[in-house]
This record gives C-alpha cells, sequence and structure tokens, in this order.
C-alpha cells in the first residue's frame, strides 16, 4: 500500500449543501428530507473510546460494503432501512459529492430507533469472560461451571445495552430491557436478534469467519421493526479466523488488533490528544479490513 494511498483516506465530511443530522466516531450522518438520511462511513478508526488521528485506507467502504451484503442476504428475515447505496440514485444535491460517497455512502430511511443495542453474544469474550470469571454468569445469565475463555456457549446468548453517547455501552438484563421498551417489542427483538445472529453466524463459519459477537440496531418504519446502521462488519462484531481458533485463550481478530497492541506499545495513557499511527500499523489494520469482506463475500473490493 502506498504512501499516496495512506493520504487518501477521509476522516472528516463537510457539504455546506446537506444538514448534518448527527456525527459519530465512525460515520457523519446528513438529513436529506423528513423521510430520508444519507450514511457516509469515514476512515477513521477509533480505540479506547478515541477517535485515532491516523485514519484506515479503505476502512469506511468495507464498512459499508460488508453491511450492503448482510442487508441482502437477511432481507427474507427482516426488513432494513436501506434505499439505495447506488449515488446516481441520490438526490440531485448530493450527486455532486459522488467521487466521495461512492462505496462508502447509503440512503436510508428515517427510523424511530429503539434506545437499546440488541447484543448477541455466541462466544465466551470481552467483557462477558470477565464477569463469567468473576460470577459465573453474563449479564446476568447463568452460565454451566469450567468454560475458558473463548469457549462456544451451549446457545448464543441475548445481552441487551444501553446506548451510550461517550465511553462504552452498559449492560443490561433482559429485565431492564423491557422498562426501556415495550415489553411485547423486547421480546421480539430479542427473538429477531438471535435469529439473524444464528443465520449470519453459520454462513460465516463457511467461510472461515467465526462471529463471536455481534450488536444490531433497530428502529420502527412504516415496515414495522427495521435492521439499521450498521451490520454484522469487524466495527460492530468480534470476527475471528476459525483456521487459528483455539479456546482457553485471547483470539486473532480481524479488526483492530494492530491499532491495539500498537497503543499499548508504546503505553499511550488513554487520553487526548490520541495519537497518530505510524503507516505499517495503518496498512496491516487495512488490510485487515480487507480480509474480512474477501472472507465473507468471496469478492475483491473495489478500489
Amino acid at each position: 500500500m502506498s504512501p499516496e494511498l495512506l493520504d487518501s483516506v477521509l476522516l472528516q465530511t463537510d457539504y455546506s449543501d446537506l444538514e448534518l443530522h448527527a456525527s459519530g466516531k465512525v460515520r457523519d450522518v446528513y438529513r436529506l428530507d423528513n423521510e430520508h438520511l444519507l450514511f457516509v462511513a469515514t476512515d477513521r478508526i477509533s480505540a479506547f473510546d478515541y477517535v485515532l488521528a491516523t485514519g484506515i485506507p479503505h476502512k469506511g467502504r468495507v464498512l459499508t460494503q460488508i453491511s450492503l451484503f448482510w442487508f441482502e442476504f437477511l432481507k427474507d428475515i427482516t426488513p432494513n432501512h436501506l434505499v439505495t447505496a447506488d449515488v446516481n440514485r441520490y438526490p440531485a444535491t448530493v450527486r455532486e459529492h459522488a467521487g466521495e460517497l461512492r462505496g462508502r455512502s447509503m440512503m436510508v430511511m428515517r427510523a424511530e430507533m429503539f434506545p437499546v443495542e440488541c447484543v448477541v453474544r455466541g462466544y465466551l469474550s470481552g467483557s462477558g469472560w470477565k464477569e463469567y470469571k468473576a460470577s459465573g454468569k453474563v449479564c446476568g445469565i447463568p452460565l454451566p461451571a469450567g468454560l475458558k475463555e473463548s469457549d462456544q456457549l451451549p446457545e448464543p446468548l441475548f445481552t441487551p445495552a444501553t446506548k451510550a453517547t461517550t465511553g462504552h455501552d452498559i449492560n443490561i438484563s433482559f429485565e431492564e430491557m423491557c422498562k426501556l421498551v415495550d415489553p411485547g417489542l423486547s421480546r421480539q427483538l430479542r427473538d429477531l436478534s438471535l435469529r439473524i445472529y444464528k443465520k449470519a453466524a453459520d454462513y460465516a463459519r463457511q467461510r472461515g469467519i467465526i462471529i463471536a459477537d455481534t450488536k444490531f440496531e433497530f428502529g420502527q418504519t412504516a415496515q414495522g421493526i427495521t435492521l439499521a446502521d450498521e451490520v454484522l462488519t469487524p466495527d460492530s462484531s468480534r470476527f475471528w479466523p476459525a483456521d487459528t481458533y483455539q479456546p482457553g485463550k485471547v483470539q486473532e481478530s480481524y479488526d483492530k488488533q494492530y491499532v491495539r497492541d500498537y497503543l499499548e506499545e508504546i503505553r499511550w495513557n488513554k487520553q487526548p490528544p490520541a495519537p497518530a499511527l505510524p503507516p505499517e500499523v495503518a496498512r496491516r489494520t487495512s488490510e485487515k479490513y480487507l480480509e474480512a469482506y474477501r472472507q465473507l463475500t468471496g469478492r475483491e473490493l473495489e478500489i
């Protein structure tokens, strides 16, 4: 990957002719009209809750194209918010930015979003592993004794979380979720999340990827409960290479592993300002994202 490509990342979007609706760590969202939004995935990367000074080449395109793949794959289970990702079908004011938006943007329906993250865990890792070591439970759900780190769970678990505007989301019980979302709708979201995870995880396993856990976001539209935001990407999920999977330890992953390792190596105090990344770390991280796309879809990303 050439230095020129490393300089070509999209870190900021600034379309003065569009109304900014929201800006997150990775995505910028623009209001198109009362019913439609434009999602733009930048190449920003966050670690330890801070956006880093260096972007990851092609990351935004990978996240968008993986989400588009899953929207199509899952459409028999749930409607989604996608209208089109074809920049030629965007409104005229948006088409002026077609070169920058192509491959990394989606025009979507506005949805009344549920105030929870719908998390599904198929393997014992991350915060779930920490809680299990301390209590034998994950999000209050008892599990068999003697499980090891990264073990596959007897059955996938639905473990909702609140949406945090800053910092980490907070795990809550299903009972607590029912206080935030109508109990009947909560049950529908739980069952739908588990169905989606099982279908996606079975497919990914055939492609050599283990989806250890993931989080979904849903909203309500005229279609009813609607799958929204990004879906089953390396940013919203824990992807492990199946051929190196070995329970009892932390697994290799298809996401920010090189970034986290580098930040730990330089002993960053995890306070702002976030440091820049060496070109080699950015390159290797980009290659991981591209590899995840290639593994899942069987295609090369058009760059």
